[in-house]
């Protein structure tokens, strides 16, 4: 069995790098959508009942409960729980023994704390995908902390195994609603015909991949149906290989999102996830190691393999010429497609693959619970058996109990699988809701923007006659300005409007809120259409009157002659969105009321503690800064700073001298392939070889925590490989 110690490392790295990204995201933006004086202030989710603090944390559960005790109000709360959530993953990036438990713990405390008043800016997909990932990290990472260790458990697969199953419910979902909402443009294959130039950011290549031919268009639909329906069904395959051929499907595709799209930090979480389909010797090959573990398998299982694998892959072949009708045309150099079944017989396929899909999963983390068990069992000595059992118990019955209300969400993609889960499990479900331990997904169920992408512009002016339009950041307006590239930032007032434009006015209350603080000139709401103030038309007054119109946008298409346009977009005016307002209009405060946007409460005054005042600090040496630049200066500082802590264990693995290393690579050979004490998972051939020595050595040999430590001179040469 091929161990998962480096893609469970680079998981728990990858995972502390995505929280960065979110924290500092959220936090240049809080001022803007939560602030006092902010679209949507947080405090007004929060309120003080005369409960106590228990009782408040079981109905919403967020630490800025806390707020009060620290002398701050919402507002600087929010930005200190940030600033910390920032804080430590920008720690656990840096220092492996800090890619603990507990801070995982308090990373996903911290992020529920923002998500629970976050309000209509922070009920995405991907920020729920990041609690329930940011959970499961709390059972993959280790207790560094407390136990002073980074060992290898014998648990390690069993609870990473949850990490492959969130995939799987991820991407199997996320293919499965694009054909069971009935979208005409997913079941006709034309959907990317129209998601490049109407998805809700476009990156400047989404034009030139928008210019490719319809059937590409189409055929790319087919692949992308493949690659998130079929695919996952391999990802619990016993053979690695196919394992390994599903987790580059689904990195293919993750990485032509991101080319064309800016989709924060999702795309990343994704790619994460996919590490949990690999192994070491795969990372191996990655470094262009050697590989550490010997193959015993006989030439005619190694082809058995080979043909299953074969078999499969050719199945999977088949299966998509036959369901999309794929037919060669030499004439044209194309490929012609087609969606070859029914609503219904997809429909049945569903009621036939959903429960045996969950089946599979029991297979598969039963398989892993049993091996793990046998793993515990061949520790020698009693107390190291004993307590590696007692971890074993517990993070097995944690996983189940993760695995078991996940059927519920999951099951949401087929009605009668819903409705023959077992009761209990649902309670189960219901009970754990609010703390978004397990979600649903399904993205891009639908395609919009069939008739030209719907675009809001907000329009100012002092005498009511000449307009001038306000230019946000990131989403499109000016026809001229290049899309903007900015992952893994999320502006999420962007995000809004591209959202409000898809409806009228009156189902984004938020956006009357907007129009209300531009008009009073706030400049935490103005810095989030503009971080550079200077850049915003209104900056050095107000204007009198806003107004919003609608209008639908293309992008342009090459000319005749095959030279790229002067402009990215054109558009026409499709209707007025939002009426000429102004302070103290009748309709202004009208819809003010309505959805109870305007404080009536009396103005707050600044904390002025200690705390308070540092948060005020870092805040004043960060404004004017744009999010996106900060956060990838905060990567590339992490990743260098990383690669430098690699480099230098490796000059210190090369200065040794040869006796040393000598003695160290003889006792490592010694050892089973994944670094730990179990030698039961060896083969006979391995058992008889080494008996004799095995006889020889103390019964009480080193732990399997020691092992990955280096607890003696003769393991130093397994760790520097692996921290390599």
């Amino acid at each position: 069995m091929r161990e998962i110690i480096l893609p469970r490392r680079m998981f728990l790295w990858s995972m502390a790098v995505i929280y960065l990204a979110a924290f500092v995201s959220l936090y240049m933006q809080i001022p803007g959508l939560y602030g006092n004086d902010g679209l949507l202030p947080a405090r007004w989710q929060l309120r003080y009942s005369g409960k106590s603090l228990g009782e408040q944390l079981l109905s919403s559960p967020t630490l800025l409960w806390l707020g009060p005790r620290l002398g701050l109000d919402t507002h600087t709360a929010m930005e200190l729980l940030c600033l910390i959530g920032a804080a430590l993953s920008l720690a656990a990036t840096l220092v492996e023994a800090l890619r603990d438990s507990v801070v995982f713990f308090c990373l996903w405390a911290l992020y529920l704390s923002m998500y629970q008043v976050g309000q209509v800016f922070l009920y995405f997909q991907w920020d729920n995908l990041l609690l329930e990932t940011g959970f499961l990290c709390i059972l993959v990472a280790p207790l560094t902390l407390i136990r002073g260790s980074r060992g290898v458990r014998a648990h390690d697969r069993v609870t990473f195994w949850l990490i492959r199953w969130l995939l799987f419910r991820l991407m199997f979902a996320s293919g499965v609603v694009k054909l069971t909402s009935r979208c005409p443009t997913w079941w006709g294959l034309t959907a990317l015909t129209y998601h490049y130039e109407t998805q809700c950011i476009p990156t400047p290549l989404a034009w030139f991949a928008l210019q490719l031919p319809v059937w590409w268009h189409k055929f790319s639909v087919v692949g992308t149906f493949i690659i998130e329906i079929a695919a996952p069904l391999l990802f619990f395959s016993p053979l690695r290989r196919l394992r390994l051929g599903a987790f580059y499907l689904q990195v293919l595709l993750q990485v032509l999102i991101i080319l064309t799209g800016n989709y924060n930090f999702f795309n990343l979480l994704t790619l994460a996830l996919c590490l949990s389909l690999l192994d070491d010797q795969h990372v191996h090959f990655w470094l262009r190691k050697a590989d550490k573990i010997s193959n015993n398998d006989s030439k005619l299982q190694s082809w058995l393999c080979y043909l299953l694998e074969l078999a499969v892959w050719a199945l999977m072949i088949f299966g998509s010429i036959v369901c999309f009708d794929l037919k060669l045309d030499t004439t044209k150099t194309s490929i012609s497609s087609r969606t070859a079944f029914t609503f219904h017989q997809f429909n049945q396929f569903l009621k036939t693959v959903t429960i045996p899909s969950i089946w599979i999963g029991v297979l598969s983390l039963t398989w892993e619970m049993v091996t793990a068990m046998f793993r515990c069992a061949c520790v020698s000595g009693f107390l190291k058996r004993f307590w590696g059992t007692l971890q074993w118990t517990v993070f097995a019955a944690a996983t189940v109990a993760m695995f078991t209300i996940s059927l519920v969400p999951f099951s949401y993609i087929e009605f009668d699988s819903h409705a023959r889960l077992w009761p209990g499990v649902r309670q189960a479900y219901d009970m754990v809701d609010r703390y978004q331990l397990v979600n649903s997904y399904g993205l891009f169920r639908r395609m919009t923007g069939v008739s030209g992408r719907p675009e809001v512009v907000i329009e100012g002016s002092n005498d009511g006659v000449s307009w001038t339009e306000i230019e946000f950041m990131y989403k499109p307006g000016n026809l001229s300005a290049a899309p903007a590239v900015l992952t893994p930032h999320q502006p999420r007032l962007d995000w809004q409007m591209w959202f409000a434009a898809l409806g009228d006015q009156t189902q984004a209350p938020w956006f009357t809120s907007l129009i209300y603080s531009l008009l009073q000139g706030k400049r935490d709401v103005i810095e989030l259409i503009q971080t550079d103030v200077s850049q915003y038309p209104f900056y050095q007054q107000p204007p009198t009157y806003l107004r919003a119109h609608r209008y639908r946008y293309w992008f342009t298409e090459p000319k005749a002659d095959g030279s790229y346009p002067k402009r990215w977009w054109r558009r026409v005016y499709d209707e007025e969105f939002y009426p000429k307002v102004h302070l103290g209009s009748t309709f202004l405060e009208s819809m003010l009321n309505q959805h109870g946007l305007k404080d009536k409460s009396p103005p707050r005054r600044m904390p002025n503690t200690t705390v308070a005042q540092a948060v005020r600090w870092v805040r004043s040496q960060v404004r004017g800064v744009p999010t996106h630049i900060l956060i990838w200066t905060l990567i590339a500082s992490s990743v260098t700073l990383c690669l430098l802590q690699g480099l230098q264990n490796r000059n210190k693995h090369t200065e040794r001298t040869p006796l040393t290393y000598m003695a160290a690579g003889n006792d490592h050979t010694d050892n089973v392939p994944d670094d730990s004490s179990d030698h039961c998972g060896k083969s006979d051939e391995q058992q008889a070889a080494k008996g004799e020595e095995e006889e020889k050595k103390e019964d009480g040999q080193d732990s399997e925590d020691e092992v990955e430590e280096g607890g003696g001179e003769e393991k130093e040469d397994t760790v520097d490989d692996e921290e390599d």
